[in-house]
Parts: C-alpha cells; sequence; structure tokens
C-alpha cells in the first residue's frame, strides 16, 4: 500500500492505468460483489455512476445508509465530509472515497478551529451543524442536521433553547424564518447555491411561464422569496413527481436533474444557470469522482478515509440525535 502514498498525496486518487477493454461497470459489479461492497452515491454525482450505486440519495438518505449497512467495504461516491459521516456511523467497516481531493465550498468555509473560538462566544447556546461539515466541526456539535430536516430539528427544541447554527448562513436563514426562532448564524455558503444568476432565472421564467421554479434551501433568499417549492434534493425530486406541471426550472446542482428525468421522462426539467458561461451549475467537487477511479478505488481499496477513534467517538453522538429525532418524527 506505500507505494500508492506519494500518487494519493499528490492526486488524491489512484492513477493507474485500466485495461480499456474492460467493461468498467461489469468489473465494478463483480468487485462488489467479491468484497462485499456497497456504493452509496449522492444525487449530484455523474449519472453513470448513479445508475450503478447500490444506493442514491441525499445527506440524509445516505446518513441512514451508512448506518445500517452490513456491507464491510463503503465506496462513497460524493465528497470527503460524507465519507466522513460514513466512517464515523460504521467505525469498523472500510470506507473509500474515489478522489480524496474530492472536497467541498461549505465545509471549507468553516475551519474548526474558529468555529470553537464563535462557539466560546456563546457559552448558553446549543449548536446544530448542517452535516456538509468536517467530522471535526460535527464533534463540536450538539445535534447535526440536513436540509431536509433542519426545521423540524429546530421546532423540536424548547422554544427558549438558543441556537447557533452553522456553518451555511442560507439555509440557516431558511431555518430562521420558517421556525421563527432567533438563530445565531455562522456566516459560510456554498459556491455552487450563491452563483445562480437572478437575470438568467428571469428570462427563463418568461420563456416558460408554465413552469415551476423549485430551489434548494442552501439558495440565497431573494432566490427562494420566488420559489414555487423549496425542498432538499430527495424534497424537490418527490415535488417533480406528485406535481401536475410538466417543466420545472431547478436552482440546484444539475446532478439531481439525472434522476428527476428517470422518475419522469415525459417532463422537461431546466437546470437553473449560473452567472457565468456555463449552461447548468455543477459542483466541481463532486465530478471529480469518474467510473475509472471508482473501478481503481474498489481495486486497490484507497484511498481509505481514516479518523481518530477520539473524533469519532465525539462526532457519532450529534449524529445519532439527529437520526433519532428525523426516526421520531419519521423522516
Amino acid at each position: 500500500m506505500e507505494i500508492y502514498t506519494e500518487q494519493l498525496n499528490a492526486k488524491g486518487f489512484i492513477d493507474e492505468a485500466i485495461d480499456p477493454r474492460l467493461d468498467l461497470v461489469e468489473e465494478i459489479n463483480r468487485l462488489k460483489r467479491e468484497k462485499n461492497a456497497v456504493i452509496l452515491a449522492h444525487y449530484y454525482q455523474e449519472s453513470e455512476i448513479q445508475d450503478i450505486a447500490d444506493y442514491i440519495g441525499d445527506s440524509l438518505g445516505l446518513s441512514q445508509e451508512a448506518a445500517k449497512t452490513d456491507a464491510s467495504i463503503i465506496v462513497f461516491a460524493g465528497v470527503h465530509f460524507m465519507a466522513e459521516t460514513a466512517k464515523i456511523l460504521s467505525p469498523s467497516k472500510k470506507v473509500l472515497l474515489p478522489d480524496l481531493k474530492a472536497g467541498c465550498s461549505l465545509s471549507d468555509s468553516c475551519p474548526p478551529h474558529l468555529f470553537a473560538k464563535f462557539k466560546e462566544q456563546h457559552p448558553d447556546h446549543l449548536v446544530i451543524t448542517y452535516v456538509n461539515c468536517t467530522a471535526e466541526l460535527k464533534a463540536l456539535s450538539d445535534i447535526v442536521c440536513t436540509s431536509s430536516n433542519a426545521v423540524q430539528i429546530v421546532e423540536s427544541l424548547p422554544k427558549d433553547q438558543k441556537i447557533i447554527f452553522g456553518p451555511d448562513k442560507n439555509l440557516g436563514d431558511y431555518v430562521k424564518k420558517k421556525t421563527g426562532r432567533d438563530l445565531v448564524l455562522w456566516n459560510g455558503a456554498c459556491m455552487v447555491h450563491e452563483i445562480f444568476s437572478q437575470e438568467k432565472i428571469d428570462k427563463l421564467r418568461r420563456k416558460h411561464p408554465e413552469a415551476k421554479f423549485i430551489a434548494h434551501p442552501e439558495c440565497e433568499e431573494h432566490l427562494l422569496r420566488e420559489a414555487d417549492f423549496i425542498g432538499s434534493t430527495t424534497g424537490l425530486l418527490k415535488y417533480t413527481i406528485n406535481n401536475e406541471a410538466n417543466t420545472f426550472i431547478v436552482a440546484t446542482e444539475s446532478g439531481i436533474i439525472h434522476q428527476m428525468q428517470k422518475a419522469n421522462p415525459s417532463k422537461t426539467f431546466i437546470p437553473a444557470p449560473p452567472n457565468n458561461a456555463c449552461a447548468c451549475n455543477d459542483c466541481p467537487h463532486m465530478k471529480l469522482n469518474t467510473l475509472e477511479k471508482l473501478y481503481n478505488a474498489m481495486k486497490y481499496e484507497l484511498p481509505e478515509i481514516d479518523l481518530s477513534g477520539d473524533v469519532i467517538e465525539r462526532a457519532r453522538k450529534p449524529i445519532e440525535r439527529m437520526l433519532d429525532i428525523s426516526a421520531k418524527l419519521g423522516l
């Protein structure tokens, strides 16, 4: 394994040549069977990775699946904090991430040592952190939440409970408005959800007046004000299935559209455009994972997520509290 250390340090993934004659899908399925491995993929992954995954979901669903899987190896097709969460919930299992450099701009916006000082300034506050953060930040938290359950978790607490919410200021502001609670917010944000173009979206809505405009709560408040529906990635997917509209303008990472189209083949989905020359808004970190990297990760069982026992123990408690609250609320 040591021969790959330099490669992982430099590139973040195993960069070994793959025989071009191999059917990668067939080989990945073979490795899954041989190694008792499960592939968990986020909705924002490339469509070919979604199609080979054993489970596709948002942060809450992926956390729940990681906690209950009986596989020996968890291959996480997502970003670093998601694979860390899987390791926290299944510390005895080997957790692989195809590319260690698949990070998260939101997670990066909240360094744990600075958040610890922020927390010290509000000693009587309970700390709720969005799952899109590092294991070290989770270890500083009382409860972890996702976009699927953030509102309900805050509402489950006593009304006089003082709360710090981090790291996403847009999700935090959305939760404040939905619950009426006075949350203390950390000033973090997701680059993907902050660069949607208001002007381009307005043009799309004029061009498609019949379309429903749907948005993730990580979007900025001025976009959420105009949305016909606000929800997590799973919530947005369910809305497109259950709503009678035939056209949807989707303000979140464009990877979710693959599942929307599969579930609604007769409907039209238009990715909300960013404020640049791109047609749709892709997360560059999510898109670092490829089938080739996934295959090599499974073949060589690297890169592996490694966390200290102390961090795992402290970070698991707020995640389990989230899962307990979600289970009681039927989420």
